[in-house]
């Protein structure tokens, strides 16, 4: 199957789907083939995720390769990974079934580096034969990696926050909370659904790309943890609704306690989960976000693997003494993608009472909704 998209339908998709983000949008499995490949063409995977192949498929506009879809259950590739919905096994089926191996002559297959997190190598080459190379975090920087030789510099591998994510993220939750809301008070406040819907749009724009300015905060938990963000905000509102209530339009002490009811629902419902929302720092459901990677000098033999997957770019590589280190530890955000991928078994989650989380483990049980790690693959 072969694929062409003119801007208009690519901007419209990235538009649409931005909008319901948080929904799955599965799109068809199997190959496609951009350009005209041939048999020494680079082959690539990745979700089911429509928005996430649209996008890949943009970023290899310009190549000749196959690309595999394989089933993430319409959910992109490092949330689906890190939940069990995207797994080797996926990778495996998608292998043997969509009969690459009729096209190729190499037995290479790239694979988006977040999902590491759930995709294990090992099972893929045993069953396969083929071997999976780490591509880079994000689809724009596929074509420098390929013409890099596989070879991924610091850039390639670590996740940002830029500012569009910041704003599709803001996007992404100011759009279902506009139509909840309103459907809500539709029946009894229908004169407050334009300014609430300002409101809520305006509040999570706001939220989001002003992140980096607090950021900080969240890292050294101080300041804004503990709901501190969420009651900060609702202050900083209902201060300016009373200064309009006493400078230009008086509101009786009833309409002041309904707008403050709506600002707490809306605060909340938008700020719930922050964290979550970013590449950059675990969601705050997770129970995961109080552990630890622990390295195992003794075990350690300095392959890199963990170096490789980590969205974080904590690790460093010494390699005259053959082991790894984690000189940035507090960009680690809890992933489990290096304990997964490390051969040895040489790293561990550890909680702050002491406990440990066996790679093992790791590799058997997912993380639910909630953050806990019950989901068996």
């Amino acid at each position: 199957m072969m694929l062409k998209m003119n801007w208009f339908s690519y901007i419209l998709i990235n538009i649409l789907e931005t909008l319901l983000r948080f929904f799955p949008f599965p799109c068809k499995t199997g190959i496609v083939k951009i350009g005209n490949p041939n048999r020494n063409s680079p082959v690539l995977i990745t979700g089911n995720f429509h928005l996430t192949v649209t996008r890949v498929k943009r970023a290899l506009k310009s190549l000749d390769a196959y690309l595999l879809v394989s089933n993430s259950r319409g959910i992109n590739v490092w949330c689906a990974a890190t939940g069990g919905l995207f797994t080797n096994h996926d990778v495996i089926s998608t292998l043997k079934i969509s009969g690459i191996e009729q096209f190729v002559d190499h037995r290479n297959v790239i694979l988006p580096q977040l999902a590491g997190t759930g995709v294990e190598t090992t099972p893929i080459k045993q069953k396969t034969g083929w071997k999976v190379i780490w591509g880079p975090v994000y689809a724009k920087d596929i074509p420098m990696f390929l013409e890099n030789n596989f070879k991924k510099s610091t850039s390639l591998r670590k996740t940002r926050f830029t500012l569009i994510q910041r704003l599709e993220m803001a996007i992404a939750w100011a759009f279902p909370i506009s139509i909840l809301v309103s459907l809500i008070i539709i029946a009894f406040w229908r004169e407050t659904i334009l300014p609430i819907n300002i409101l809520i749009w305006t509040l999570s724009l706001l939220i989001f790309i002003s992140f980096p300015l607090y950021a900080k905060y969240f890292k050294s938990k101080r300041g804004f943890g503990g709901g501190g963000f969420q009651l900060i905000s609702w202050l900083i509102l209902m201060l300016c609704l009373i200064g309009y209530s006493l400078f230009i339009n008086p509101l009786s002490l009833g309409m002041i306690l309904r707008w403050a009811l709506l600002l707490t629902i809306v605060i909340f419902a938008i700020s719930m989960d922050i964290l979550g929302c970013t590449s950059v720092f675990k969601s705050g459901f997770h129970h995961d976000r109080l552990l630890k990677v622990i390295i195992d000098g003794n075990k350690c033999k300095g392959i890199g693997f963990c170096q490789q997957v980590c969205p974080g770019d904590c690790f460093e590589i010494e390699k005259n003494k053959k082991i790894a280190t984690m000189p940035r530890a507090d960009n680690c955000v809890q992933c489990g993608a290096c304990i997964v991928q490390c051969p040895c078994d040489a790293l561990h989650f550890q909680s702050p009472k002491g406990e440990i989380i066996t790679p093992e483990s790791i590799r058997k049980y997912k993380l639910n909704l909630m953050g806990k790690r019950l989901v068996k693959v």
